[in-house]
């Protein structure tokens, strides 16, 4: 049975060099993206990321809380905890 949605806290550091995962935050992850933040241009970057390192659809993530602070709360369709964790390892040592 596939999971319904994993709920993740994300430190996001945007205009970064280089966008990637940059490791754990917490029980969170820490995040960087290159976009600027405002107007939304580094959620609309970090919900790319996401999708691409978790191998989901970018309508499959949204923020649901902090869209304006580094700190959000993203919710991730079709994956469990367990699996977003071990992506985002993975991200993690690829990026080293």
């Amino acid at each position: 049975m596939e999971p319904r949605a994993t709920r993740l806290e994300v430190r996001v550091t945007p205009g970064a060099r280089r966008a990637g995962i940059a490791g754990r935050h917490g029980e969170g992850w820490k995040i960087r993206v290159a976009a600027p933040p405002e107007r939304g241009k580094a959620n609309t970057a970090l919900i790319a990321l996401l999708a691409d390192e978790l191998d989901v659809s970018p309508s499959a993530i949204r923020v649901v809380a902090g869209h304006g602070a580094r700190t959000k709360l993203v919710e991730i369709d079709g994956l469990g905890t367990d699996d977003v964790d071990r992506l985002l390892e993975t991200a993690e040592k690829e990026a080293r």
